[in-house]
């Protein structure tokens, strides 16, 4: 059975298309969603973000010891940072604006800008909506360029299997898929 996650063109409908631009990563996957499937991209990025595999847990727990000497965010510390002032959030996921359409995620420091967006839409020539998950990073220097190139090998295995476990939940079952890998 193949995945119902495939690699799509970071979609030129999302509010983050205008940073696509001299962006040092801007990728994006999507999966065809199930004729019951919310309108609402926020529901869709809990199911997402919300509960990472465990292996996704411990990759986050090397990550955290790996960034902690050179003085970047342990993923605890952003979950209590994000708690304490009170912005909404997804996991370690920051909410920069919602609508039913597209939720966005992201967080700006001083070596890089990372943004994730969801976006909703509808599949070209169908009545089927699917769901696209891009992300944007931006490197502000050196520790940037090397952080996201540390991240880089696991990322898309990270975002296709966070997105797979959302199809679980409210992909198309009939195996429709909108083309892609």
């Amino acid at each position: 059975m193949s995945s119902p996650v495939r690699r799509v063109l970071p979609p030129l409908d999302s509010r983050l298309a205008p940073t696509y631009g001299g962006a040092n990563l801007a990728d994006a996957f999507a999966i065809t969603l199930s004729d019951g499937a919310p309108d609402d991209a926020m529901a869709l990025a809990r199911a997402a973000l919300a509960d990472p595999p465990s292996w996704f847990r411990a990759l986050l727990a090397i990550r955290d010891a790996a960034v902690r000497p050179f003085g970047l965010k342990t993923s605890a510390a952003m979950r209590r940072h994000l708690d304490e002032i009170g912005v909404a959030h997804v996991d370690i996921f920051r909410v920069l604006e919602a609508s039913p359409r597209e939720a966005i995620f992201g967080e700006q420091d001083r070596h890089l800008d990372f943004k994730l967006s969801i976006l909703i839409r509808q599949v070209d020539g169908s009545t089927r909506r699917e769901a696209v998950v891009t992300t944007v990073v931006h490197c502000h220097n050196r520790l940037g360029r090397c952080y996201l190139a540390l991240i880089l090998p696991g990322h898309v295995l990270v975002v296709r299997s966070h997105l797979a476990a959302a199809a679980r939940r409210f992909g198309a079952r009939d195996g429709t898929r909108a083309g892609g890998d």
